[in-house]
């Protein structure tokens, strides 16, 4: 135990006389959901995929009202629809009901492919945004979101998002 004691001692000693003190490093930190709520890109990007999605998702809403039209007019004619006619439109209902719900499992699958894409391209600008703030002003270490505590002297949240086009 003693001999471990004496390790740990001569390294810390060794890492201090190596990197001098720690009060000549100079740490930033940085909230990344903040800069994810508030980032001009986020809102840009959410426009984007609504447009991109918007023809789709009107279809789906053109499907629902067929389906929700026609499951009305079978329960106001059944009465007095023969028992073929009255199983023709009930297949065509749920036909339409499970293409409906096919396609809407598409286009849900498709609109979290693009948010990841979009999630991704805009986490590389906020990457590219931290080491330009950290770079320009001399940071030599900048943390992300995961600390359990972060003076706001160190948070340079604002800077990045400044960067990035925000405030």
């Amino acid at each position: 135990m003693n001999k471990l004691l004496k390790a740990l001692l001569a390294t810390s000693l060794l890492a201090f006389a190596v990197y001098g003190s720690a009060a000549d490093l100079k740490i930033g930190y940085v909230q990344v959901d903040k800069i994810l709520q508030e980032a001009p890109q986020t809102a840009e990007s959410g426009k984007k995929l609504e447009k991109e999605f918007s023809p789709r998702t009107q279809e789906l809403e053109r499907m629902q009202k067929q389906i929700k039209d026609g499951q009305a007019a079978l329960d106001k004619d059944s009465l007095t629809l023969s028992e073929t006619d009255r199983k023709n439109k009930e297949r065509d209902i749920s036909n339409l009901n499970i293409e409906f719900q096919r396609k809407q499992r598409e286009l849900r699958e498709d609109v979290n492919l693009r948010k990841n894409e979009e999630l991704g391209l805009l986490q590389d600008r906020i990457n590219k945004a931290v080491t330009n703030v950290a770079e320009t002003e001399g940071f030599d270490l900048v943390v992300y979101s995961g600390v359990a505590y972060a003076s706001k002297k160190i948070d340079i949240t604002d800077k990045v998002l400044k960067s990035l086009g925000k405030k």
